[in-house]
């Protein structure tokens, strides 16, 4: 981020709890820090009080006041905690001050007759904001550091640039990014629903979002099995002994739902499936022959997100995993598999039309030393594997950037970034690279030599969580997906009455073709009909009169062209039959 402009950002910050505090003098003030395109402030309005859009006007026009002042930013160090503590009241300023360590420099910024608990940077004056460069955006609950079991406050966005163009330009953006919302579009398109009786962050699929997903299962699927990989199928629960042993346990227990107690056991719904596998891995003696040995599976995961950080399909409590264990003989092995996962991974995102540095980027995500808790200890081991890794990233000729304290506690792993429609990157795929499971499962093979070695692991996702890929490609296609993806693909709409035999003769021809279609025999008109073919993103809409029952050619309308295409039944079939079969992007 640029600097000046975080400073124009962080001290808006400022100013809007300045304007907050001149509509709600009771507020009581948390958090206000800087953030993509923009900031937030968090605050507890008291239970009677809420902001309306109406609300954000006024704020916005108290801010713009503000800004005309010229309002200077004024630094001020508090000599000690208990300084501190006197100069700042309210719950939560209170409780960050008494976290800070003793030997930390704690600082104020004054602006006006508002003092505020802050490390910077700011703007000297308000005269360096453009007073038409920001806009306040939303609302939205927050819990208090992030945890649920706090309480609840009112978060107020705000975004902002250098200038009014900027601003308008990134306004645009939004827009657009609002239309290809995979929340609005899945419920548009009745892809999946959430219901608060099923519980947050466990999607329920309708009959078209479980065509998709079947759809991209099927072509995982089939395409690891090319590869050479072996799909497994393991319970969604286990014991908890089981990630004990493999160190999950305690490493992600915030993240786990808690044990159920069965016949004096306990187990727990699966967070990984790693363990599963290994598992299967020791049912019998392996030999070097047998590797690597790609062990894989679509896994049903759950994972017990905090219900601030669920968002969509993006992030849930309940996933599938396109999951993979390679089991390697030696660091040689492991690497040509790395490198053989990324060709697989390069080949799916090409088949989306993803393409690396527009869509997606590649982050090499390393350990940290020093930190024992969450980290494996043995330097020897994690320079080998980040070295691995780097040489991959290097060879292939990848950009990427390195990032620490990012690896898993087993080792360190390259993530796919995969890019939303407002340019945020969330981790779509990733490749593991472990030398801990190994030694915790006492994974060995027989080597040529009739001695017993140690394995390494490779985990990996092809697809990443079904979810996740599926919110993706929503957005990416706005709703408009290829032919093979597509829920429905055939439209047939009757003219009138008359038509309706021939209608269903019709479908019946394109279902014994494997072709997923749909008629639409209500009594409406023909316009009402397209209409809500065009809105539901159908690929192709036949409309079926009498022309079309005498000669047993179709007029065919296809998704964004303007031109009726005539064409023969078996000859249109043919067409339809190779698009899918190719994947094509594009509508022949």
């Amino acid at each position: 981020m640029n600097n000046e402009l975080e400073k124009i950002r962080h001290s808006l910050s400022h100013l809007m709890a300045m304007a907050v505090l001149k509509k709600f003098p009771k507020a009581k003030l948390a958090i206000g820090p800087v953030i993509e395109n923009g900031f937030y402030y968090d605050f507890d309005l008291g239970k009677d009080n809420k902001i309306t859009e109406m609300d954000l006007l006024k704020l916005q026009k108290e801010m713009k006041k503000l800004i005309s002042q010229n309002i200077e930013f004024k630094k001020i160090v508090a000599k000690d905690k208990k300084e501190a503590l006197k100069m700042m009241s309210g719950e939560f300023k209170k409780e960050l001050i008494e976290e800070l360590p003793k030997s930390e420099k704690i600082t104020f910024y004054e602006s006006g007759d508002f003092t505020d608990l802050c490390a910077g940077p700011h703007v000297e004056s308000t005269k360096e904001i453009n007073k038409d460069g920001f806009k306040l955006t939303k609302t939205a609950g927050a819990y208090w550091r992030g945890d649920e079991k706090n309480k609840m406050l009112t978060r107020i966005y705000g975004v902002a640039f250098n200038n009014k163009k900027e601003l308008d330009e990134y306004l645009e953006m939004l827009a657009e990014a609002e239309k290809r919302d995979h929340r609005k579009l899945g419920k548009e398109l009745d892809l999946f629903v959430f219901s608060p009786i099923v519980g947050k962050g466990l999607p329920l699929w309708t009959e078209k979002g479980t065509t998709i997903r079947r759809e991209l299962e099927n072509f995982i699927i089939a395409e690891e099995i090319k590869r050479g990989y072996k799909h497994v199928n393991t319970p969604d629960i286990a014991k908890i002994d089981l990630y004990k042993k493999s160190g999950h346990y305690p490493y992600y227990k915030d993240s786990m739902y808690s044990p159920i107690k069965i016949d004096d056991e306990e187990f727990m719904l699966r967070p990984m499936s790693c363990p599963h596998h290994f598992e299967l891995y020791l049912s019998r003696p392996r030999s070097y022959k047998e590797l690597p040995l790609r062990i894989a599976e679509v896994a049903k995961l759950y994972r017990y997100e905090q219900s601030g950080e669920l968002t969509g399909l993006m992030r849930v409590r309940s996933f599938c995993l396109a999951d993979s264990h390679i089991i390697c003989a030696d660091s040689a092995q492991a690497k040509s598999e790395v490198n053989d996962v990324l060709d697989l991974i390069e080949y799916i995102s090409n088949t989306f039309g993803l393409k690396m540095g527009d869509n997606y980027s590649y982050r090499l995500s390393l350990g940290d030393r020093k930190d024992t808790e969450k980290y494996f200890k043995n330097d020897k081991a994690w320079d080998e594997a980040e070295t691995i890794l780097r040489d991959v990233l290097k060879n292939r000729k990848c950009k990427f950037v390195e990032a620490e304290s990012e690896a898993a506690f087993y080792g360190p792993k390259i993530d796919i970034q995969m890019k939303n429609v407002l340019g945020k990157e969330e981790t779509a795929f990733t490749v593991q690279y472990d030398f801990v499971m190994p030694e915790r499962f006492n994974l060995n093979y027989i080597d040529k030599d009739g001695k017993e070695k140690k394995a390494i692991v490779i985990h990996r996702s092809s697809i990443g969580a079904i979810e996740r890929v599926m919110a993706f490609l929503i957005e990416h296609f706005a709703g408009a997906f290829p032919l093979w993806l597509s829920p429905i693909q055939v439209k047939i709409i009757s003219v009138g009455e008359a038509h309706f035999t021939y209608c269903e003769e019709l479908a019946n021809k394109f279902k014994s073709q494997g072709i997923r279609v749909e008629t639409d025999l209500n009594n409406e008109t023909v316009g009402n009909k397209i209409r809500k073919a065009v809105s539901e993103k159908t690929p192709y809409m036949l409309v079926i009169g009498d022309k079309e029952v005498a000669s047993n050619d179709l007029a065919v309308r296809v998704r964004g062209q303007e031109k009726i295409l005539d064409i023969g039944l078996d000859k249109f079939i043919t067409n339809l039959k190779k698009t899918i079969e190719d994947k094509s992007l594009t509508l022949e």
